[in-house]
């Protein structure tokens, strides 16, 4: 494998570049106080939900539209200083940080629904725009936009990272989600790649290229993305199982079974427990399967009927409906809450987290031995799971300033994507490559793969003023 587990392997390179003072006065003098040098505001900037440190940007800039972006760009290509595209911060594996230092563009103010074609099921905005808020913008059209990557992420950085998140086991990914963008290159060019029509043969596709880049190939500032009708019945479950492999194995044979259940979220007993003192909602203590069901009244009652008898077979038991709006939320935010409850149960600790994905078929291989090995190793961890997709995380908590503990986070995670990757599985389902999973990209794809990537990377940004230092090394 070539991702290393030496400790001192673990912290990012980092080789500063130096911005000259000419490119920060060139920006003040353009944007005014969209500029900031502020210490406070770039160090806002310099971090993300990794655990890794890095120095800050040199100054921050915050685009309030498309010509902002690209004067942005354009001037950093003169002074060869790259450029950070910042969202929501809401990224795991390090996507934002200065590596090579730089300058942070900020397009959270960029949030506005540009068009809605209802009658197309499509919308395009701005890339700061979150889920939560575009959701809101839309309700009143009865369609809505599915990708729930847990965090009120930024549309932008969803697509940069090609995220998906609970209900892609219905809807998919924002792969199958984005129709077209618009994107500033390096060179600070508009560009304009797909259409709103749902098929195209023409040319390279572009837009599936830009989706999932993570801002190394352009800085996206428009998206047209697919929406959804809300479903006229949604009801949500939830039901404790003996054991995890109980509650693989339902979810399992739901799926081969073609039950088209909208999410199905796995939480483990440790899990529930760090849950359950975070929100107050008194769970059982075991390991349990939050599920939620889309379509008429008819059909959601013949898939919940389905699943509660493959869920017995497994001995799942104490079977829970929320068919209200508020019981629903109260569970899904418990869920995405996991995160925040697992850091709490340990303070002062960092989440290392993985997000491994396989086939379906290869999940309970999977997940069953690599939770022997973490709890052999005394690491103390939270277990969530897309497991509809076959997708699962674990949050390794460790003290910060144990060496050891990062350095037996660090080789957990190492066997548990070998082990995905023997399975014909991936590195990452969703957080993308970012800083951690740079040498997993080589095992998974292979070093030619990777070359062909880096020559993408130098045709389109020579300069290497995008992001730089992050999916591959060049």
């Amino acid at each position: 494998m070539n991702a290393p587990t030496a400790t001192q392997h673990l912290l990012p390179e980092i080789n500063q570049r130096e911005v000259p003072a000419a490119l920060i006065e060139a920006l003040k003098a353009r944007f005014g106080e969209q500029c900031s040098t502020a210490q406070a505001v770039r160090e806002q900037h310099g971090r993300d939900e990794s655990s890794f440190e890095v120095p800050p940007p040199a100054a921050v800039v915050f685009a309030e539209k498309t010509a902002d972006v690209a004067d942005v760009v354009r001037l950093a290509s003169q002074y060869d200083t790259p450029v950070i595209p910042f969202g929501a911060g809401s990224s795991l594996e390090g996507h934002l940080l200065a590596v090579q230092g730089g300058i942070s563009l900020d397009v959270s103010r960029m949030n506005q629904v540009l068009s809605i074609n209802a009658e197309d099921l499509t919308v395009t905005v701005q890339p700061g725009i979150t889920r939560k808020q575009l959701n809101e913008e839309i309700k009143s059209t009865g369609l809505f936009f599915p990708i729930d990557p847990g965090a009120d992420a930024s549309i932008g950085g969803m697509t940069a990272t090609r995220a998906s998140g609970t209900n892609a086991v219905r809807y998919g990914t924002m792969r199958e989600n984005v129709l077209a963008l618009e994107v500033v290159t390096a060179s600070g060019e508009v560009i304009r790649t797909g259409t709103r029509a749902k098929k195209s043969s023409a040319g390279y596709d572009l837009t599936r290229l830009m989706v999932g880049s993570e801002g190394t190939l352009g800085v996206i500032t428009e998206i047209t993305v697919r929406l959804y009708p809300l479903p006229e019945a949604v009801s949500a479950a939830i039901c404790s199982f003996p054991s995890i492999e109980a509650a693989v194995r339902t979810t399992i044979q739901t799926i081969q079974l073609g039950v088209p259940i909208a999410r199905v979220e796995l939480i483990d007993h440790n899990t529930v427990r760090m849950v359950n003192a975070y929100a107050k909602l008194g769970l059982r203590e075991e390991p349990l399967l939050l599920m939620e069901f889309h379509g008429s009244p008819t059909s959601v009652k013949e898939q919940a009927e389905t699943v509660q008898e493959i869920a017995s077979e497994f001995g799942g038991n104490a079977f829970e409906w929320a068919s209200t709006p508020e019981e629903r939320t109260r569970l899904w935010t418990a869920r995405h809450n996991a995160y925040f409850a697992a850091v709490q149960s340990r303070p002062g600790c960092k989440a290392i987290s993985t997000d491994t994905c396989v086939p379906i078929s290869r999940l309970a291989d999977c997940l069953l031995d690599s939770v022997a090995e973490t709890d052999a190793s005394g690491i103390p961890y939270f277990l969530v799971g897309h497991v509809g997709d076959g997708n699962f995380h674990f949050g390794y908590l460790i003290n910060p300033e144990d060496p050891k503990e990062r350095e037996t986070a660090e080789a957990l995670n190492h066997k548990l994507v070998t082990r995905a990757l023997e399975l014909e599985g991936t590195c990452t389902g969703e957080h993308g490559v970012g800083l951690h999973k740079m040498g997993f990209l080589v095992d998974e794809t292979g070093a030619g793969a990777v070359d062909m990537m880096r020559t993408i990377k130098r045709a389109l940004d020579p300069k290497n003023i995008l992001n730089p230092g992050k999916i591959f090394a060049l």
